[in-house]
């Protein structure tokens, strides 16, 4: 999902301590602080400000951050990678079928017209992104496995932390009416898959449902990720 500009004021909420919701430019960012920072996604482009302040906030740096993890690669959620990670020894991790998409061509777009190849193609990404794939476990938060759950874009991955019962989702998920939703269609590459990547995560045990623009979903998560995957 892409959303305007999110306030100037930094605003952050502690999940869990040690696991802070940064708001950044257009999403809501996870800052995983432990010896080494893990950080899940990065705004849009200028977003390296407002977490250098949040970061100093906190007593850390940003030459601490030792990665981050693209939930899928919309602007305002990788924009800010390639300023965060400049100059430091920052691993940027997305999925392949993502840093794919990102070197899309004007032809293919033409023979494709859809919001989301025209995004693809205007987005800058960061180059040298590593590889992440379905089932990998980054070491943070005891182990925190990638679930691939492509639709939203090809590469959209979520990440869930067992120890935890908790669930990183990106845009893969959305809250409408108080209820837990299905991806955005209209900034969604392929809306079927989209909805069937929904029973992986439905196999989970999961407590507490992570979002980049909505407040974390408490209510029976489980069993909302259950309703929602039987009516996909």
């Amino acid at each position: 999902m892409l959303i305007g500009l999110v306030s100037k004021q930094e605003q952050a909420v502690e999940l869990w301590p040690g696991i802070h919701a940064v708001r950044l430019l257009g999403s809501t960012a996870y800052l995983i602080v432990e010896d080494e920072l893990t950080l899940i996604d990065a705004g849009l482009a200028g977003s390296g400000r407002p977490l250098r302040r949040y970061l100093e906030g906190i007593g850390r740096s940003q030459a601490d951050i030792a990665r981050i993890v693209c939930t899928h690669n919309h602007p305002d959620h990788i924009g800010g990678v390639r300023e965060i990670a400049f100059g430091h020894e920052t691993e940027v991790l997305m999925h392949p079928a993502d840093s794919a998409r990102l070197r899309i061509r004007w032809r293919d777009v033409v023979a494709r017209p859809t919001p989301s190849t025209f995004v693809a193609l205007i987005t800058r990404g960061p180059e040298d992104a590593h590889p992440v794939l379905d089932g990998q476990v980054i070491p943070c938060l005891g182990g925190l496995r990638v679930v691939h759950t492509p639709g939203h874009t090809p590469g959209s991955i979520c990440l869930y932390a067992a120890s935890l019962k908790l669930l990183f989702v990106g845009d893969v998920l959305q809250v409408l009416r108080g209820r837990l939703a299905f991806a955005s269609q209209f900034f969604s590459d392929d809306m079927a898959e989209a909805k069937r990547s929904i029973a992986k995560l439905a196999a989970l045990d999961v407590e507490v449902i992570a979002f980049a623009h909505y407040a974390p979903w408490r209510d029976r998560a489980r069993d909302a990720l259950r309703e929602l995957s039987a009516a996909s």
